[in-house]
């Protein structure tokens, strides 16, 4: 199973990961954070969960973050790959653009705007995941994240996670 989270923008007042978040992201295979961690200190402490993570930089994290993380990253799940950026731009047609950006991977995580979601192609072979934010929710009415697994035939299952 990966762990997926976004938008922690950690450290903020007494902000902190939710512990159900915690106990996934333990847990894990691996960890995937698609931007807005603010500073190198949040990603080590990701690190110290034990799974490998994959991240990529959003728009508040500082200087230090993007020295050390790209734009775009993809991680390999199951013979499956998934690609994280931060920003997927606009809601209308969001799905074919990021079909068209990233034509090898099977599912694009992003963040930023901090409201889950979870879209399937027509086809059934490309899937989109916010997983929402587990630290602030913004206009979602709950902290959220998300869990991918592989299904029985070989494919990859999203789910969301509510942590409240």
């Amino acid at each position: 199973m990966i762990a997926i989270i976004s938008d922690t923008h950690m450290p903020k007042g007494e902000r902190r990961l939710p512990d159900a978040c915690c106990e996934r992201l333990a847990s894990a295979e691996a960890i995937v954070h698609a931007g807005d961690i603010c500073t190198v200190a949040v990603l080590d402490a990701l690190r110290a969960f034990g799974p490998p993570v994959t991240a990529v930089y959003g728009n508040v994290d500082d200087a230090a973050v993007r020295m050390v993380l790209p734009a775009a990253a993809s991680v390999s799940f199951g013979g499956r790959t998934i690609a994280v950026i931060h920003d997927a731009g606009p809601a209308a047609r969001r799905l074919k653009r990021l079909r068209r950006r990233f034509p090898d991977a099977d599912a694009v995580v992003f963040g930023h705007s901090h409201i889950p979601l979870i879209e399937t192609a027509a086809d059934g072979a490309f899937v989109i995941v916010n997983p929402g934010s587990p630290t602030e929710r913004r206009r979602s009415p709950a902290h959220t994240m998300a869990l991918a697994e592989l299904d029985p035939r070989g494919g990859l299952r999203f789910e969301l996670v509510t942590l409240d």
